[in-house]
C-alpha cells in the first residue's frame, strides 16, 4: 500500500516504533462482554461481538458458536463501549497519536496543527498504517498572524503580511482544502493560554468569518470556530459556524442562539481547569481560576437549553499532561448531567458533530469497530472511564491488558 509522497523519510522510519498495526481483515470474537452501545440507556449483558475486516459484524448471545478463523478474546464480563472521540485536539506527532488511543479516543478532530501533520496522521490511518485514532483534519490554523505556520506550503508564503483581506481568507481555506483537510478551524476571539492576550477581545468580524465559511462550504468543509468570548462567538453563530470551541464567556443569549441555528458547542473544560496547575505562569493561573465559573455556567445553561454539546480536551497528548477526554466526561457528571447524557456527548453526539454518526460511534452491526473496554458498568460509575483495559480501533487491537491472571 503506498504511502503519501508528502510524508517524510523521518515519519516512515518511524513507523516501526509507532502504534501497534494487526494487518487489516483480522476477525475477531469478543466473548462474555456487556456492552452499553452508547444509543440505549441500558446494558447488554453477556453477549458476544464479532469483528470481522474492521466492523461490528453481529452481536449475539452468549454461547454462539465460534468460527475457526476468528481468534476468541474474553472479556471476562467486563464492560464494552463505543470508542471516545476528542473533538478538539492538536496531535502532530506519533507519540501523542498513540498516546490518546491508549486513553480511550478511537477519533479526534484536528485544532490545527503549524505544518499539516494531522492530515499526515488522518492518511496514514486511512491507508492502515496506524490503527488510530481517525483523525478529522483542520490543517493550517485560519488566524490573522501565521508565524511560522507560513512556512507549511509555499502557497502560503505570499500571506506572510497578514491574513486579514477577503483574498487571503479564501487563500488559506483553498491551500487547506487542496492538502486534504476535513474541517476548517478559525478564531473568533484572542487566546487564553497566552498571558499577555485577553479571550474576551474579539479577533475577525462576524462578516471576515462569513467569508471564510462560505469558501469552506464550496469545499464542503464545515468551519470550528475559536471563542471565549460572547462577541466573536456570536459573530461565529450568525456567520455559520459548525461549533463553538471553549466558549467561556457564552451569554443566555448567545446559548439561544446557537440553539436555534444547530451551533456546537465544544468546551474544552479540562484544558481550562489545567491552567490551574503549578507548572503554568501566575497569570495564567489567575485566569484559569477567572474562567472556570463562567465557564461552568455555561456549560450548565447549554445542558438545559438543549445545545448540541461535544467533548474535546484541546490537548496534545504530551508525556507531561493528564488532559483526557475521561477527566471531561467526569467533569460534565459532576456539572449536572446524567452519566448517559455525559456518555454521549463522547461518543454518538461527538459523532454526530463529525458528520460520520452514520459508520462509528456506537456499537451496532455494520459500524466501525471502534470500542473500549472498561472494568466497570460507566452508566453506574463515570470513574471507570479512567482505566481502559483494551482499545480497539477500525477493528484492530491498539491496548490490551486483559487478561490479568496467568494459566498454564
Amino acid at each position: 500500500m503506498r504511502l503519501p509522497a508528502r510524508l517524510t523519510w523521518l515519519a516512515i522510519l518511524s513507523l516501526s516504533a509507532a502504534l501497534p498495526a494487526q494487518a487489516l481483515g483480522e476477525s475477531y470474537a469478543l466473548t462474555n462482554g456487556n456492552v452499553f452501545d452508547g444509543v440505549n440507556e441500558r446494558i447488554r449483558e453477556n453477549v458476544t461481538v464479532f469483528v470481522a475486516d474492521g466492523k461490528i459484524e453481529r452481536i449475539v448471545g452468549a454461547g454462539a458458536p465460534i468460527p475457526a478463523t476468528y481468534e476468541s478474546i474474553d472479556l471476562e464480563g467486563f464492560f464494552l463501549m463505543p470508542g471516545l472521540f476528542d473533538a478538539h485536539t492538536h496531535l502532530e506527532t506519533l507519540d501523542q497519536a498513540r498516546r490518546a488511543l491508549e486513553s480511550g479516543v478511537t477519533t479526534v478532530r484536528s485544532a490545527s496543527t503549524p505544518a499539516y501533520q494531522d492530515v499526515a496522521l488522518q492518511r496514514l490511518v486511512e491507508t492502515g498504517q496506524l490503527a488510530g485514532p481517525e483523525v478529522v483534519a483542520s490543517g493550517v490554523y485560519v488566524t490573522p498572524d501565521l508565524g511560522d505556520s507560513v512556512l507549511a506550503d509555499p502557497r502560503l508564503a505570499e500571506l506572510y503580511g497578514g491574513v486579514r483581506t477577503d483574498d487571503a481568507l479564501r487563500q488559506l481555506v483553498r491551500v487547506n482544502a487542496d492538502r486534504g483537510v476535513r474541517v476548517i478551524k478559525t478564531r473568533g476571539t484572542e487566546r487564553a493560554g497566552l498571558p499577555d492576550t485577553d479571550p474576551r477581545q474579539q479577533v475577525y468580524t462576524e462578516r471576515q468569518l462569513r467569508v471564510i465559511v462560505d469558501e469552506a462550504t464550496q469545499h464542503g468543509l464545515a468551519v470550528m470556530v475559536h471563542a471565549h468570548g460572547d462577541e466573536g462567538a456570536r459573530a461565529a453563530v450568525r456567520a455559520g459556524a459548525h461549533s463553538v470551541d471553549h466558549g467561556t464567556y457564552l451569554s443566555d443569549e448567545t446559548l439561544r442562539l446557537m440553539k436555534a441555528r444547530g451551533t456546537w458547542f465544544v468546551p474544552t473544560y479540562v484544558t481550562m481547569d489545567e491552567m490551574n496547575e503549578e507548572r503554568y505562569d501566575h497569570v495564567l493561573r489567575l485566569r484559569g481560576k477567572h474562567m472556570l465559573p463562567p465557564l461552568e455556567r455555561g456549560i450548565q445553561s447549554a445542558y438545559k437549553m438543549g445545545v448540541r454539546i461535544a467533548t474535546g480536551a484541546d490537548n496534545y497528548y504530551t508525556d507531561d499532561s493528564i488532559n483526557r477526554i475521561s477527566i471531561e466526561v467526569e467533569h460534565f457528571v459532576r456539572l449536572g448531567m446524567s452519566n448517559f447524557d455525559a456518555l454521549r456527548t463522547a461518543t454518538t453526539s461527538a459523532a454526530e458533530l463529525l458528520q460520520m454518526d452514520d459508520r462509528t460511534g456506537r456499537i451496532a452491526e455494520g459500524f466501525e469497530a471502534d470500542m473500549i473496554l472498561l472494568p466497570a458498568n460507566p452508566l453506574a460509575d463515570i470513574r471507570a472511564l479512567q482505566d481502559v483495559l483494551m482499545v480497539m480501533s477500525n477493528g484492530r487491537i491498539a491496548l490490551k491488558r486483559i487478561p490479568f491472571g496467568v494459566t498454564e
